[in-house]
This record gives C-alpha cells, structure tokens and sequence, in this order.
C-alpha cells in the first residue's frame, strides 16, 4: 500500500511542500518605496498601471498599495473619471 502512495506522489517536492499554497514575496507599495513618484489625477497615463482592462480600481492585494496609498489611489482615479481623463468603462 505504501508503495501504491509512492507511486501516486512521483514529485520530488518535500512532505510539508503543498503546490496550491506556495507562499509568495510580500508586494511593496510602489508609493511608499519611491518617494518620487507623486501621484496625481491629472495624470491618466499614471493612472492606468491601477485599474484593469475593463476601467475597474484594481485592489490592494494585486496593485501592492498600502492602506493609505490605496485610498489615495482610489480618489485620484475616481476624479479621473469625473474630469473625463480616466472612462468609467470599457467594453
């Protein structure tokens, strides 16, 4: 039966390895890192790299923001929006 284990497990990976739950690098957020890079609504080509394809705010877990960032993020692409630099949607 043992072998039959063996035999179904026939990777080379640790017993306390488990593929689906690899751990990944904690993301740094790219405001705080860079004290250069201002960020600013009037600016959409800055903008984009923080929503996806279809126009939605991309979260904090995907873009790496802090909390405080992100919600500057958020304000700055909603303004975008309303003075028609960033479109609400995209189709």
């Amino acid at each position: 039966m043992a072998d039959k284990k063996q035999n179904k497990r026939n990777k080379n990976y640790d017993d306390d390895y488990n593929p689906r739950f690899r751990k990944q690098r904690k993301k740094v957020c790219l405001l705080c890192s860079d004290k250069n890079f201002v960020l600013d609504y009037k600016n959409p080509e800055q903008l984009k790299k923080f929503i996806n394809e279809k126009g939605k705010i991309l979260p904090r877990r995907t873009t790496g923001a802090c909390a405080k960032h992100q919600r500057d993020i958020t304000l700055a692409v909603k303004r975008a929006r309303h003075i028609a630099l960033l479109p609400y949607t995209q189709q």
